[in-house]
């Protein structure tokens, strides 16, 4: 398991592999598509208790982190 941020952690035997929340089973992204569809944090909560606000927090600090890396130049045909 590695430790992608405080709350964030990926292992390849959990959620495919994908990013999810320390102690949990929820994917990162699932919450960041809450957020991106402007629900508010409370209905997040309700729908995901065990999550925090250091988790949302979390979420939007890894999106950021994601969007600082280079993209990879396309293939060459």
């Amino acid at each position: 398991m590695k430790l992608l941020t405080g709350r964030i952690t990926v292992d390849s035997k959990t959620v495919g592999g994908k990013p999810f929340f320390r102690g949990t089973r929820i994917p990162v992204y699932v919450v960041l598509e809450m957020l991106a569809n402007r629900e508010r944090s409370e209905d997040i909560f309700r729908a995901y208790p065990n999550l925090t606000e250091d988790d949302l927090r979390d979420a939007l600090i890894y999106a950021r982190n994601l969007a600082e890396v280079p993209a990879a130049p396309p293939a060459a045909a």
